[in-house]
């Protein structure tokens, strides 16, 4: 008989998650830290009552593309131009100086009489993967965060989301250098020339898709059929991405929304998928990352390497990245937000992890402190941002105004009458 327990398991996660980010809301928190609490109580880490199942952890992939997709589709791509070498500068220092952090936590710590490895690789090779791990970002975590305070669009905001795309490029290269060290299958060369090839070919499908969408926005009058369509396109890059080019999917996605945010039907198309995005596929996404957590037996040492390495992993982001947005000449306050903003490791770090246990480069003793890291720099990215976004002036965005009253208004007309809302929208993008 065909087992209905993944109904029970969403009904569990909507409805935790929902409780604790009422929770943390009422002690001036953002709603996703109650629910990343919510999925590590429900998981293996505390009550055991879900574990991450294929239905999970694919609704889970589909809610952080989504993420991704509106985040792209909310971005002011002219502001997102302005900080682009800014970007390159804050990922690149981020990149860096988590890594040589990483590797000289472990280069302490990874010897016979403290931690005993069972790794394959050579001790070198085991303390750089360990500094990889910490070149990682999740800027998911961040992105929803940002998104519920109203703070997206700021300049901070297109900071932090352009230097994670590119701190994901980066980190990939950094991985796969020290992969092919360790494998002699990987080559390097064909990962650099996929990751151009991606880059350009994202330019050939967007130029292709603009027009498109331009024709058929104009040609077919049926609102809902344009938000079929930017689906299908945010899932076809996202494929594409990951599949054909080996750059994460959430990249594919965000592009696939910056596409979109250039066209007319921005407003409306963004107000659609947040609905999906925060009734359904975001709150499996967050709740997936705890569910994910299984804590192994800990030795006194190794507790000690897990709160260093909490400490070098929070400490290299915020400097790093903070250094790098103060070398691009922003102010104190924005480069705080900057490299608060990158701190969260998320399901980055725990895929990297995975695929280095893998291969030989990190041994089963350093699994624990690895997912130590990633859940307490998940939880307090989103605390620490609502601080920091209070520091300095906090006059909103005049598009993201612009962008929350349109939305709005585009909500009270679809409660009013759906009909009418369609053909309104429709007249005044034009």
């Amino acid at each position: 008989m065909e087992s209905y327990r993944f109904l029970l398991d969403l009904a569990l996660i909507l409805l935790t998650t929902k409780l604790f980010g009422l929770i943390t809301k009422r002690f001036q928190m953002p709603q996703v830290v109650g629910a990343l609490v919510a999925g590590l109580i429900l998981g293996p880490a505390v009550l055991g009552v879900i574990t991450e199942t294929t239905f999970i952890k694919s609704s889970a992939e589909i809610g952080v593309i989504i993420l991704m997709f509106c985040a792209g589709m909310e971005t002011d791509i002219n502001e997102l131009k302005k900080s682009g070498k800014a970007s390159f500068v804050i990922a690149l220092i981020g990149v860096i100086v988590p890594l040589i952090g990483g590797f000289l936590l472990a280069y302490f710590f990874n010897k016979p009489g403290m931690i005993d490895s069972d790794a394959s690789a050579s001790i070198f090779l085991q303390n750089i993967f360990i500094g990889v791990i910490l070149t990682a970002t999740s800027v998911s975590i961040s992105v929803e965060t940002l998104k519920e305070m109203g703070k997206l669009k700021t300049h901070s905001g297109n900071a932090i989301l352009g230097a994670a795309i590119i701190d994901d490029i980066l980190g990939i290269i950094a991985l796969t250098i020290v992969t092919s060290l360790a494998d002699s299958s990987v080559n390097i060369a064909i990962v650099l020339l996929r990751i151009v090839g991606f880059f350009v070919f994202a330019f050939v499908a967007g130029v292709v898709f603009y027009k498109f969408f331009k024709w058929f926005t104009r040609s077919n009058q049926g609102m809902h059929r344009h938000v079929i369509i930017a689906f299908v396109f945010c899932l076809l890059m996202s494929y594409c991405a990951e599949d054909l080019f080996g750059v994460a999917d959430i990249t594919g996605a965000f592009i696939a929304g910056l596409i979109i945010s250039c066209t007319q039907r921005t407003q409306y198309l963004a107000s659609k998928f947040d609905v999906l995005s925060y009734a359904y596929l975001s709150p499996i996404f967050f709740a997936s990352i705890g569910l994910q957590v299984v804590l192994p037996p800990m030795t006194s040492t190794i507790i000690w390497f897990s709160v260093l390495l909490v400490i070098v992993a929070i400490l290299t982001k915020v400097v790093g990245c903070g250094l790098g947005a103060k070398l691009c000449h922003y102010k104190n306050y924005q480069s705080i937000r900057i490299g608060v903003g990158m701190i969260s490791r998320g399901e980055v770090a725990l895929i990297v992890a995975s695929k280095g246990s893998a291969l030989g480069l990190m041994g089963s003793a350093f699994l624990g402190p690895v997912i130590l890291m990633v859940v307490f720099t998940t939880i307090i990215t989103p605390i620490l941002l609502k601080p920091v976004f209070k520091i300095g002036p906090n006059q909103p965005h005049p598009e993201a105004a612009f962008s929350n009253a349109y939305e709005e208004l585009d909500r009270l007309r679809d409660e009013g009458n759906p009909e009418s809302s369609e053909e309104t929208s429709d007249q005044s993008d034009k």
